[in-house]
């Protein structure tokens, strides 16, 4: 998930590649010990092992409960040559997804050899395991029977679209809106979209810069001029606020959590965060940054004399013919808008509890798959902006550190199996959502769901992993 990784545990699936040998080792034998028990149904036979064999990874023993629920576990695809008798270095592959890992396991090099460290990073998918194309009419047909094993193993609840062309060939839902209720999923499901907002946002910051109202280069201080914190306003460009390398750190924490129905409107945000300094140099790095995105609304709404609400839905939505996606409070009856559910100790439970009062610049919108194929659609179209300003918008600036993918304004950008595919995800408890625009061979997919993070991107990947060549 591009908002949301987890750059330390975020990985994927398929169990049809051989095993290979794992070297008879300490650290080979505590790998396949570990892999066991990470890979079993058994929570309490996993926390006995650590115990035992893992003494400083028992702190980490939910985190990594957490993780073997939205996986399905790991199989292994290759032992590195760098592994020696005291370290692992494997591939991985999530079993629910397509995703892969690189996997590394030390132990004590003297007896009983406990486990010293246990670390996965998400890594992209190695040429030699390429996952084949497939025609489109053999895609959806894969599609069809994915979706129907994962939503009857409880992995999928929501709907998704595949466009060739601008027009659906493929467009389903599943699973339910109100479990309680049992109100079924359907195309016009309005899905919580997380981060995807921030598509939207960069889409406005792009309009107000082609109508020459703001310059990317420019400092936030130029438009903000009463901003708290001097350092920030002077340094930080529009462009890092953009592409996550302003170094103005994220929302989400203790203060979010104490204020989390206070904060009604951007500019309650900036009171709250404003006077914080930068995490880094401006341009040193990329981190993903919420609060950069909430700077990039209070930015539209001073310039453009509007509301950010007011704004998007002039135009943003009513130019794509978006009729169905706003940001409405929690509090206020939206028409088919689903109940998110997420997983806690096994059981799934709504997430209403963890929601901010709305969804703003940043994210906490919400959609259907036919509006975010309207959206694409205009996007590609130049109903949103000029042909000039989509590509700066599109295409890819900075590395960001998972994945193999960049970051350009509001989408990431990269290369998947050969075709370039730009978008953007969302994820947060009971909700995850992802929009790919494939322009090489024209394809679109918008997948949203009511659930946990994993339910939407790992669909979305399945479908773009096996594109048909252009």
């Amino acid at each position: 998930m591009l908002c949301g990784a987890l750059v330390l545990l975020l990985l994927s699936a398929g169990r049809g590649f051989a095993q290979t040998t794992v070297p008879e080792t300490p650290a080979g034998r505590a790998f396949q010990a570990w892999l066991a028990a990470f890979n079993g149904a058994d929570s309490a036979a996993y926390r006995d092992f650590v115990q035992k064999n893992w003494p400083s990874g028992v702190k980490l023993n939910d985190q990594i409960q957490q993780f073997r629920a939205m996986t399905g576990g790991f199989d292994l695809r290759k032992v590195e040559p760098e592994s020696t008798p005291t370290t692992v270095v494997a591939l991985v592959q999530e079993r629910d997804s397509d995703d892969f890992g690189r996997l590394t396991l030390e132990v004590n090099a003297a007896e009983p050899h406990e486990i010293l460290r246990v670390a996965i990073r998400a890594i992209p998918r190695p040429a030699e395991f390429a996952l084949p194309h497939m025609s489109m009419d053999a895609l959806i047909a894969a599609v069809r029977e994915k979706l129907k094993q994962d939503t009857a193993a409880g992995r999928f609840a929501g709907a998704v679209i595949v466009a060739k062309d601008g027009k659906p060939v493929f467009a389903q839902a599943y699973g339910l809106a109100d479990r309680e209720r049992k109100v079924p999923n359907t195309l016009r499901t309005r899905f919580r979209i997380g981060s995807m907002n921030k598509m939207f946002t960069a889409v406005a910051t792009l309009q107000l810069a082609q109508a020459g109202k703001l310059r990317l280069d420019e400092p936030l201080g130029t438009y903000l001029p009463d901003y708290p914190n001097k350092d920030v306003a002077s340094k930080v460009t529009l462009h890092q606020l953009l592409t996550h390398t302003g170094g103005t750190g994220d929302i989400f924490g203790p203060e979010f959590t104490a204020h989390r129905l206070e904060l009604r409107t951007i500019g309650d945000y900036v009171n709250l965060y404003g006077k914080r300094g930068l995490k880094f140099e401006p341009g040193s790095r990329w981190e993903y940054s919420n609060y950069g995105f909430v700077l990039l609304g209070a930015v539209i709404e001073k310039v453009s004399g509007e509301s950010y609400y007011d704004y998007v839905r002039k135009h943003v939505y009513d130019p794509a013919g978006m009729t169905s996606t706003g940001s409405e409070p929690e509090t206020t009856a939206v028409a088919d808008r689903s109940i998110g559910y997420t997983d806690e100790n096994g059981k799934l439970r709504p997430n209403t509890d963890t929601l901010p009062y709305r969804g703003m610049s940043a994210g906490g919108g919400y959609s259907t798959v036919e509006d975010l194929l309207r959206f694409a659609n205009a996007l590609q179209q130049h109903r949103l902006l000029d042909a000039h300003y989509t590509e700066l918008l599109t295409t890819g600036k900075v590395d960001m550190p998972a994945g193999g993918r960049r970051y350009a304004y509001g989408f990431g950008d990269g290369m998947i199996n050969g075709t370039r595919c730009f978008g953007h995800n969302g994820g947060a408890p009971g909700m995850n959502g992802d929009l790919a625009i494939c322009p090489g061979n024209h394809v679109v997919v918008a997948v949203l769901a009511n659930m946990d993070p994993g339910a939407a991107q790992n669909m979305s990947d399945f479908i773009t992993n096996r594109l048909p060549v252009k």
